[in-house]
């Protein structure tokens, strides 16, 4: 009771999510009845919810802070912002990734950190940083806790002990350059606040991850961050201009220059370094008008493959929409019998598609962002060449469908965990001339796995982000748990996943970064050599190895 009083006589920079799960504490999330009854024919799961334990009953380990670096902590950011209660321990013990949360739910919040730490300032995050190193105390840095690969796991590592270097009370929006179109944001700054902030002057960042509502600027710089519209706002790294970044060795601080030919980018050195070089204490972004209009689009072709020549034509003539997105059949299926309802209009749009010869067909939604001229002019473009591509168009109610649920599927990932359900997503890219045999290698490995495991599910997948020489790939999977053995099931299936996606020549994230979980496939990605440049950047950087132990490099080989 009095870690709780503590907690919640002090002020907290920012509202916390579920413990146990995604988002707004106070926001339900109950499967309608038609959802239920299909997930019992197709995977057989349970009717009845089981709940997560209560907080009180999960199990916390001691925590293992001396006092003498306590002191040095509290001397750094206030006796105030140093905590260790069981609420923020908790909080800050795993991030949303499936493994994560079926930990959590079960009452396991091991590993978690000693001391949750609170830095105000670039300072402050140099003293902190200066102890631990001293201290041989691990660092793990904390945005929105959102990682869906680990990425937040508090481990040792070998040290001493483990802290989490929360980033919420440096979220501000610093300064904007409006002749320039960049703007200067604290790490801790949510997308929310960031989008709020840039409104007032009539801007816009454009960046809106799934987890936008609490990820945040440091976390989707550190990540290599993309967004939903990233197709035409460009993903996070295109739009770092300049940062600074605290090392246990110093501070590097990159100027907001348009270019230049300085040598390597050491710019895009630090973007995607997941903590493990250092801590983002400030990120120069690009900014750009706030959208007149926001106009998204339905359409529907008869296979992916035409959809994906479609979007290939789209993005290789130039016509590029902001928002790009093509289900394929078995995502497009999962979709219309989820939004269930048997309204006489869906009725009648399900009719006319397959009066047209597009039953079973997949889904497209496009979205085109800007002034109302232009947005027009580019739908019109792009029109005509959907339509020649063997598209049919099916109005603005599909995107704006799509638009009121952009951010839902966190939370209805956690209504189906509660009944049973492995709900789990990954995501990697490939040339244009790959795409669909990694799609086919990487949907035969999870359906395999599943198989072979007793439990087979559902595998979807969607094209999410276009490039000139390629796309991205998304993936869902659901199929009823293994009860008491949920981690080994997942990992199965991960594993098999990952290695058809090495064995195409697909990159092993496209988005999610590397984390945890994806370290066993970072040799695939970057090569020996590779690691062993990073693994000399890291040495020199933070010569202690306090900083995230375990993501990123694979763990060197004993000599």
């Amino acid at each position: 009771m009095q870690d709780l009083l503590r907690v919640l006589v002090m002020p907290e920079p920012h509202a916390p999510m579920k413990w146990w799960g995604w988002g707004d504490p106070s926001r339900g999330e109950e499967l309608p009845p038609h959802v239920l009854g299909f997930l019992r024919s197709e995977l057989g799961v349970s009717a009845e919810p089981v709940p997560p334990v209560r907080l009180e009953d999960v199990v916390l380990p001691d925590a293992e802070l001396p006092e003498g670096p306590r002191r040095t902590l509290e001397q750094a950011v206030g006796e105030a912002w140093v905590r260790d209660d069981r609420v923020t321990r908790v909080t800050h013990a795993a991030g949303k990734g499936y493994p994560d949360l079926v930990r959590l739910r079960a009452g396991q919040a091991s590993p978690a950190p000693d001391a949750v730490v609170y830095p105000a300032s670039a300072a402050e995050v140099r003293a902190v940083l200066e102890g631990c190193a001293s201290d041989r105390i691990a660092v793990v840095p904390f945005g929105g806790g959102t990682s869906v690969v680990g990425g937040v796991e508090p481990l040792h590592d070998g040290m001493g002990a483990v802290i989490s270097l929360d980033l919420a009370r440096m979220g501000t929006l610093e300064g904007v350059d409006e002749r320039s179109l960049t703007a200067d944001f604290g790490p801790g700054m949510r997308g929310p606040a960031v989008e709020q902030a840039l409104a007032a002057r009539n801007l816009t960042l454009g960046h809106f991850p799934q987890s936008f509502e609490y990820a945040t600027v440091g976390g989707w710089v550190a990540t290599r961050s993309a967004g939903q519209a990233s197709t035409g706002y460009g993903s996070i790294e295109k739009l770092v201009c300049g940062l600074r970044c605290v090392t246990p060795e110093g501070e590097i601080e990159l100027s907001a220059i348009p270019a230049t030919a300085a040598g390597p980018g050491m710019r895009q050195l630090l973007v995607g370094s997941e903590g493990v070089l250092g801590v983002i204490t400030q990120a120069t972004l690009e900014v750009c008008p706030q959208p007149q209009e926001r106009r998204y689009e339905g359409w529907t072709f008869r296979s992916f493959e035409e959809g994906i020549e479609a979007f290939r034509t789209l993005e290789q003539r130039g016509v590029v929409p902001d928002v790009a997105r093509l289900s394929d059949e078995h995502e497009t299926s999962l979709s219309l019998a989820l939004a269930g309802g048997d309204s006489l209009a869906r009725r009648a749009g399900l009719g006319y598609m397959r009066v047209r010869g597009y039953g079973g067909g997949c889904i497209v939604v496009v979205g085109f962002e800007g002034e109302r001229a232009d947005t027009a002019r580019r739908s019109a473009l792009a029109g005509k060449l959907l339509r020649r591509a063997g598209g049919l168009a099916l109005g603005s109610a599909p995107g704006r469908s799509w638009e009121r649920g952009r951010y839902d599927g966190p939370y209805l990932r956690d209504a189906l965990l509660g009944h049973g359900v492995m709900a789990e997503t990954l995501e990697t890219a490939h040339e244009w001339s790959r795409l669909l045999e990694l799609r086919r290698a990487v949907c035969d490995a999870i359906s395999g796995a599943l198989d072979q495991r007793g439990t087979p599910g559902l595998v979807m997948c969607h094209v999410s982000h276009l490039y000139p020489s390629g796309a991205s790939l998304y993936f869902t999977f659901l199929a009823p748990q293994e009860r008491g053995t949920e981690l080994e099931q997942w990992h199965a299936v991960k594993t098999a996943a990952c290695d058809a996606i090495v064995r195409v020549g697909g990159t092993i994230t496209h988005h999610h970064a590397i984390g945890r979980d994806h370290v066993p496939w970072m040799h695939n990605e970057i090569g020996e050599l590779g690691i062993e440049a990073l693994r000399s950047v890291k040495q020199r950087l933070d010569p202690a190895g306090i900083m995230n132990p375990g993501k990123l490099l694979p763990a060197e080989a004993p000599a």
